[in-house]
């Protein structure tokens, strides 16, 4: 599989996985691995593929999709000047608070500044219109790159919802991810060579990243750690403790607001999770993001560990998602607003001496 190809199915997928169920794409060279990958998920019916040739109404399809669905809508365009016709949707969705993700194809570095026809400066195009932007290199042919690319997406799909939004006011809005794709730029035939890792991003074969759904609760019998950082208020820092301690999950805390306590709080979190991440007997099989990870890069290194499905609740501001596997997803209902019975779980799993609780 062409690095081309493997890029572009792996950003089709994390979008479908996301939420996105429709797309709309302009058709052209530089694009063509995005435009074999969103009609790959269409004929699967995972997503609706929308073709358009004029990228002004292409774009202004997807702001309306996107508005009256309050999805996360891509736009998908070919390099150069092709990028610039979006601007006036880019806009009204900047001021109207509309979740479109602009997804452009772009050459790689080494073919940008060259004089080449239909080229120009992709990256910061729309200014300060887009919630996020991101320029994602081309890739090479090398192992160690499906979760950086996934996390890329689910980055932007947060920065254009905000999960931070508070009522009356919302901070949704455009996002732009500019994408080198290098030569060749079609699936070919005889080109039946694996990639040197798997595109889900597991080697078990299971999602990187599992996504929940509107007033979707997490399933039980899952070992599952919680990470607690920086809430906006002491009230969620409570509820999230009595959340937790009711699911019998542990609790690895910062020490942000509320001085975390309990049965299920583990002491020494930075020096807990260091042991966790060697021990295989204390790996979890989920780990829930609780606020923002600030101060220990001991818990922050189980948001982008391999082989953990996370999701993430409510930041405590407006800001970037860190740079890591992670999506938000759970919302504030897991933080104890309107929850359900807390889910079971492995009985003695998160208790003992190694864990630092009796």
């Amino acid at each position: 599989m062409h690095p081309s190809t493997a890029l572009a199915t792996v950003l089709v997928d994390e979008l479908v996985r996301g939420g996105v169920r429709e797309a709309v794409l302009c058709p052209g060279s530089r694009s063509a691995p995005l435009a074999y990958a969103l009609e790959e998920a269409d004929r699967a019916g995972r997503l609706r593929l929308h073709v358009r040739v004029d990228e002004r109404s292409a774009a202004f399809l997807a702001l309306g999709m996107a508005r009256a669905s309050g999805r996360a809508v891509p736009v998908v365009t070919t390099s150069g000047t092709a990028v610039a016709n979006l601007h006036p949707a880019v806009l009204e969705a900047h001021h109207g608070g509309v979740p479109l993700v602009v997804l452009s194809a772009d050459r790689p570095a080494e073919l940008r500044g060259t004089g080449a026809n239909q080229t120009t400066v992709q990256p910061g195009l729309f200014g300060a219109a887009p919630r996020w932007e991101v320029d994602l290199p081309a890739p090479g042919r090398r192992a160690g790159q499906v979760g950086h690319w996934r996390s890329t997406v689910c980055r932007a799909l947060a920065a254009a919802l905000d999960p931070a939004s508070g009522p009356g006011w919302s901070r949704r809005g455009p996002v732009h991810l500019n994408v080198g794709l290098r030569d060749p730029l079609a699936p070919a035939l005889e080109d039946v060579d694996g990639w040197p890792e798997p595109l889900d991003g597991r080697p078990d074969g299971r999602p990187w990243v599992r996504v929940a759904g509107p007033g979707e609760t997490m399933g039980p019998g899952e070992r599952t750690l919680v990470l607690l950082g920086d809430l906006p208020t002491p009230e969620l820092t409570r509820a999230a403790l009595g959340w937790a301690g009711a699911a019998g999950w542990p609790v690895l805390a910062e020490p942000f607001g509320v001085l975390p306590t309990g049965p299920h709080v583990v002491r020494h979190a930075p020096v807990a999770a260091a042991r966790a991440l060697a021990d295989p007997a204390l790996r979890p099989d989920r780990v829930v993001v609780v606020g923002r990870l600030t101060l220990f890069r001991e818990l922050g290194a189980w948001c982008g560990c391999p082989g953990r499905s996370s999701s993430t609740c409510p930041r405590a501001r407006p800001g970037p998602t860190p740079p890591t596997s992670c999506r938000w997803s759970a919302g504030p209902r897991c933080c104890g607003r309107r929850r359900r019975r807390p889910p079971a779980h492995r009985p003695g799993w998160g208790r003992g001496p190694r864990w630092g609780r009796s």
